[in-house]
């Protein structure tokens, strides 16, 4: 059965998406800049009813929009974070790390991993900003880090997931279940069915996978 990760801004959708088949929760705050992580109290309340509906919830954790590199600050907050969201209960956080040359920030993220221990972690989309001959190598590194999956368009912004199909099916390949690559970003209730299929996946991400009525869509 295909499992269907809705991203989910703040709790305002989050019961009409799992009525609707939402099988697993990113829940963020600010998906106008990609998402950011969400307030204490917006984690408590989503937690309390995904669980009650029995769906996993992922957490963003991410202080602000724009790049994905950050300073000792930034990095300390988004710890606390981690924490506080691994605290409440949640079943595991989203983040991504970068060096100004867009590679793995290795040492943030080992120290984000280690807080993170006894959750699931995915990489998010700053994957994408990784250089193709490079994502190998970052396979690599994740799956031996213990990170459970990686979220990727499998091409820049502005590119359709039709167009990434090959490159998605190549990372798919190369991962080989050390860790899963969920694919997002264009996905839709319309095509999700069809572009599992052709990646040959059972997970897929997206803020449009589920079909909401429409006053809770707005």
């Amino acid at each position: 059965m295909l499992l269907k990760e809705y991203c989910a801004e703040n709790y305002t959708c989050l019961p009409a998406a799992i009525a609707n088949g939402a099988s697993r929760i990113e829940l963020c705050d600010n998906l106008s800049v990609g998402g950011t992580t969400p307030s204490t109290g917006v984690i408590e309340e989503s937690l309390s009813y995904a669980g009650e509906k029995e769906v996993p919830l992922m957490t963003m954790i991410r202080p602000r929009g724009g790049d994905f590199i950050y300073n000792d600050i930034e990095l300390r907050i988004m710890e606390t974070d981690l924490i506080e969201a691994k605290k409440l209960g949640v079943d595991g956080v989203v983040f991504g790390c970068l060096t100004p040359n867009n590679w793995l920030d290795e040492e943030a993220l080992e120290r984000l991993i280690a807080a993170a221990e006894g959750l699931q972690i995915t990489f998010h989309m700053a994957f994408d900003q990784i250089p193709v001959a490079q994502q190998y190598e970052a396979i690599d590194w994740l799956s031996e880090h213990g990170v459970t999956r990686i979220l990727t368009h499998g091409g820049p912004n502005g590119t359709t997931i039709q167009e990434n199909l090959e490159h998605l099916r190549e990372l798919i390949n190369y991962a080989n279940h050390r860790l899963t690559i969920l694919p997002g970003g264009g996905i839709t209730a319309e095509n999700t069915e069809d572009l599992a299929k052709q990646l040959g996946v059972n997970e897929v991400h997206g803020t449009k996978i589920i079909s909401l009525p429409e006053k809770d869509a707005e």
